[in-house]
């Protein structure tokens, strides 16, 4: 068949595999069932075989574009756009290394990194994850090993100095590479991040006249009223009320008992001299 039929690349997005086969079929047909048993000039062959060429175009135009690829990054052939030369679908064509993805977290506290990435993977994928120790950098052979496998998450705990430097997430699938992805991770060491704490209560005290800001209550707002006295403290003092009370008890009684006139003994003292005059 003459080149003139893929002179132009209409495109198309990947799925429409078969519509795309019964245009071309269509057109095929058309002109076997026209030149068969017939014998035609050059002229008439170049002819029909640039209107078939122009009716091909023209209706897979009318197909959806390829629109799937998400950038910026990684092998991409869902989104890719059909060659009519090739009789293919070409990939999105990024690049296969993502951009740096930064991190910062204080020594001692955790770190996540996640190996996900916004397009369709395939099935058969493998994920490994390498590690360049305090250095930034995509150059492969700068990097060791760790995991291999299908692990999306990198977590460390706790996070130390010596874990400063560039992590890659590599995906692969048959064996080949889709995408590669990339975070640096800075790590603040404990006195340094004391002596910024320190800094910004010594910026505000200057920026507000040498006065500090007030401490806060930690104790939220709407806390409400303060917990009752637990069972212990209750029962400790009632029981020392009652002492108490016992004992205020006890001294009054004393003191009416002490203070009160006997009538038995005056009765007596009475007695012995009425006796005496009866004799």
């Amino acid at each position: 068949m003459s080149p003139l039929l893929y002179h132009q690349e209409p495109s198309s997005a990947k799925g429409y595999d078969k519509q795309l086969k019964e245009i071309m079929g269509a057109e095929i047909s058309s002109l076997l069932k026209e030149f068969h048993g017939k014998d035609n000039s050059e002229t008439v062959y170049e002819e029909r075989l640039q209107n078939a060429q122009d009716n091909f175009i023209t209706a897979a135009s009318k197909l959806p574009r390829g629109n799937e690829c998400v950038p910026p990054c990684g092998f991409q052939t869902r989104g890719g756009q059909y060659n009519c030369e090739l009789c293919r679908y070409d990939s999105c064509e990024f690049p296969m290394d993502c951009p740096f993805r930064e991190m910062t977290v204080r020594e001692g506290s955790s770190s996540q990194m996640w190996c996900n990435v916004s397009f369709q993977l395939p099935d058969d994928i493998v994920m490994i994850w390498m590690f360049s120790e305090q250095v930034k950098s995509q150059v492969r052979d700068q990097f060791k090993e760790m995991t291999s496998g299908l692990d999306d998450l990198y977590s460390i705990r706790p996070t130390i100095l010596q874990d400063q430097g560039t992590y890659l997430c590599e995906i692969l699938s048959g064996g080949l590479s889709i995408v590669r992805l990339y975070y640096y991770l800075t790590v603040t060491p404990r006195l340094l991040t004391g002596h910024s704490v320190l800094q910004d209560i010594f910026d505000q005290s200057v920026l507000s006249g040498h006065q500090f800001p007030k401490p806060v209550d930690p104790r939220p707002l709407d806390d409400g009223p303060p917990p009752l006295l637990s069972p212990l403290t209750l029962l400790l003092t009632a029981a020392f009320t009652s002492g108490f009370l016992l004992f205020f008890l006890l001294l009054g009684a004393g003191y009416f008992w002490a203070t009160t006139p006997n009538p038995i003994s005056h009765q007596e003292e009475e007695d012995p001299e009425d006796e005496f005059y009866d004799c």
